[in-house]
């Protein structure tokens, strides 16, 4: 049993572990209350522009865009989104085990795979498994902005309106709830399935509408799907961007309450641990009186 001076000073050190993950407890909870108001305030603008999207297409008499077409040249981009920072629980382990498998499928089925990862947890454990990535983005918000997503599609487009990727799926932690997150993948290139429900929202009480609404559209829905599909692309991306954002505050939230809970155990132990070595040590005393007393008499 180690001697009460030892146990003091661990007792001291939990003890001031515990205030930290107390106060990343409470800063991450603070957080993730803004980050997901912004990840559910983006679901319905993205929804209402893929309607908007879906409806010019279906009245364009013949719609050319690179971003409709399949590409057969240039390599498979996968973006992996993960944490600038730790003490997230496994977010970052289960997003890069989903792209991992995602990668080894495409390479055993003989496909060129373009890795692209954003975050420096993503960056640096893809580099030392000797990984090569096309992109490294460590400087993103912790609050991403829509400027810094925008830049990281338009880039992406270009790519592959050049033909020098052939798809785009990006791998990230989805956001469903406060106590669900699941890993992910989505295509945003080439753009499928125009007007169709998001994902969690196929179902609704709402009774759907039966007779066909006529929209008029100026400029002509052609000339509008060259704008409204580069922005439906952007606003998926950045609706990717603030669910992951959403999901490592939560997950940061559950992992530091964990660790205050586990550091309040462990002072409990300790201190019951520093009780039993004093009243040990108190009881040797009183025999050593005690036998001295004997001794005298």
């Amino acid at each position: 049993m180690a001697n009460r001076r030892e146990l003091v000073k661990r007792r001291k050190s939990v003890r001031n572990i515990r205030k930290i993950t107390r106060t990343m407890q409470l800063i991450a909870t603070a957080r993730f209350q803004h980050a997901m108001n912004r990840a559910t305030a983006t679901k319905p603008y993205a929804s209402t522009m893929g309607k908007m999207v879906a409806a010019a297409a279906k009245s364009a008499d013949k719609v050319d865009n690179p971003l409709l077409k399949t590409n057969d040249t240039g390599a498979d981009a996968l973006l992996v989104l993960t944490s600038n920072r730790g003490f997230c629980g496994g977010l970052n382990g289960n997003v890069l085990r989903l792209a991992m498998e995602t990668l080894a499928d495409k390479k055993q089925a003989g496909e060129n795979v373009s890795l692209n990862v954003v975050g420096k947890k993503g960056i640096a454990y893809l580099r030392f498994l000797g990984e090569e990535m096309a992109m490294q983005e460590g400087n993103i918000d912790e609050q991403p902005r829509f400027e810094q997503v925008s830049g990281i599609a338009d880039t992406m487009m270009d790519a592959y309106r050049d033909g020098k990727i052939s798809s785009l799926n990006v791998c990230y932690m989805q956001f469903i709830s406060a106590g669900v997150q699941r890993p992910a993948i989505m295509q945003l290139l080439p753009i499928a399935g125009i007007g169709g429900d998001e994902e969690g929202e196929s179902e609704t009480t709402e009774p759907q509408p039966t007779a066909e609404t006529k929209i008029d559209f100026s400029p002509e829905p052609a000339e509008l799907l060259n704008e409204l599909l580069p922005a439906s692309v952007r606003m998926r991306l950045f609706q990717c961007f603030t669910e992951a954002a959403a999901s490592e505050q939560v997950a940061r939230m559950v992992a530091m309450k964990a660790a205050t809970d586990a550091a309040g155990d462990m002072i409990r132990v300790l201190t019951q641990q520093y009780n039993r070595a004093r009243q040990t040590a108190i009881t040797m005393e009183l025999l050593d009186i005690i036998g001295g007393v004997a001794a005298i008499s």
